[in-house]
């Protein structure tokens, strides 16, 4: 029992780790603009500046985890995002890869350390996704900020320290190699079969929910600005951040009687559509309502398509087809950051920008149903 919650532990810390610094910016933004004198669309491009690193380095990750393992895959991968401690802005490069070779050592830790808990486990290293998210916009403003007189240099830096720890209690806690020992690499191929349903399914249902969630946490601050209530934009980011801990937290109990089903994609998919246009049509406590609405719907959405690879892919192909999920969802998030930029200069105010985040969420109402939920994957013989 006691290594099942060390092992639920270090899942939960890890999960802190993919966002922490990640999700400092957005509190900040409007800062970071003024200071920078970027324009709507290079506020696109810096929000999606860590997704294609994300992207692009998702399937090295994959290589990492064939040659060295998972849990070897995740530490090197701490270490990396550490560096943004050293050389904040300089390192945010080396940061977002370190984040992006950890996602895919995640799911097979999953399966490793709670083989007979998978959707448990999956809901675990969620949640603590989640907190990490959240944190940050909840605490930079009322009492990061002020500790540094202002800086969102420094601010952005000051995240970055808790990694430090949780690298530490990652190599020192985790459960004895035998216990959690990779499939031989000699078995496993690194690079995804992209013929695989399953990655091109999951992919896109992960993308829709990231692209909506990275790019309201962009643009909301530019939307209520523009409306003339800045002084929403820190209840309404922290609605969207913290409105996905209950959901979460939900999932922790009855992630196992909703993973294998599609009609929750499609009905969070709707109400989320609907909380988009909440949103753009106010511009008062009700816009925050709706953002803590649609951060709730997201994280059902997020944790329920984050199981499904360690319970429909086989073993030896898991962490390549984590990889090949994470390549593509955050190509879609980057992709539709742009637009949602794009579309903001174009249409000269920022409620335009949530356009393009509402098609990307159509395919959480279309895509589910052709998935084989019931129909665990096999692993290729070539």
């Amino acid at each position: 029992m006691r290594e099942f919650w060390v092992a639920a532990g270090l899942l939960w810390l890890a999960g802190v780790g993919l966002r922490l610094s990640i999700l400092a910016v957005p509190p900040v933004i409007l800062s970071i603009q003024s200071d920078l004198r970027l324009s709507g669309t290079e506020v696109g491009v810096l929000s999606g500046l860590p997704l294609i690193l994300f992207a692009i380095a998702a399937l090295p990750g994959s290589l990492l985890i064939a040659r060295f393992g998972a849990l070897a895959t995740l530490a090197s991968g701490l270490r990396g995002a550490v560096l943004d401690v050293l050389v904040f802005y300089a390192a945010t490069v080396v940061m977002s890869v370190g984040i992006a070779i950890m996602q895919p050592a995640l799911p097979p830790l999953v399966r490793r350390w709670l083989p007979r808990h998978v959707s448990f486990g999956t809901a675990v290293f969620t949640n603590g996704l989640l907190v990490g998210e959240t944190l940050p916009v909840m605490l930079t403003i009322p009492l990061v900020l002020p500790l540094v007189e202002g800086s969102w240099r420094w601010a952005l830096a000051i995240w970055g320290l808790p990694l430090v720890l949780i690298a530490i209690l990652t190599v020192a806690l985790a459960p004895a190699r035998k216990e959690v020992a990779d499939v031989p690499a000699t078995v496993l191929s690194w690079w995804p079969d992209w013929r695989n349903k399953l990655i091109w399914q999951v992919g896109i249902l992960l993308g829709s929910v990231n692209s909506v969630y990275f790019c309201s946490n962009a643009f909301l601050p530019g939307h209520l600005t523009a409306a003339g209530r800045p002084d929403l934009i820190s209840a309404a980011l922290t609605a969207l951040n913290f409105g996905q801990l209950p959901a979460s937290f939900a999932l922790l109990v009855v992630a196992d009687r909703l993973v294998r089903r599609a009609w929750p994609f499609i009905v969070c998919g709707g109400l989320m559509l609907l909380c988009l246009a909440g949103v753009v049509m106010t511009a008062s406590p009700w816009t925050v309502a709706y953002a803590g609405a649609l951060g709730f719907l997201g994280a059902g959405v997020f944790t329920l398509a984050l199981a499904l690879p360690p319970l429909l892919s086989a073993p030896a192909d898991l962490a390549r087809v984590s990889a090949a999920i994470f390549a593509i969802c955050y190509s879609e998030a980057l992709l539709v950051s742009v637009l949602s930029g794009a579309a903001w200069d174009l249409g000269a105010s920022p409620r335009f920008a949530f356009l393009p985040m509402a098609l990307s969420a159509l395919p959480l109402l279309f895509l589910p149903p052709f998935i084989r939920f019931r129909q665990p994957q096999q692993a290729p013989t070539s």
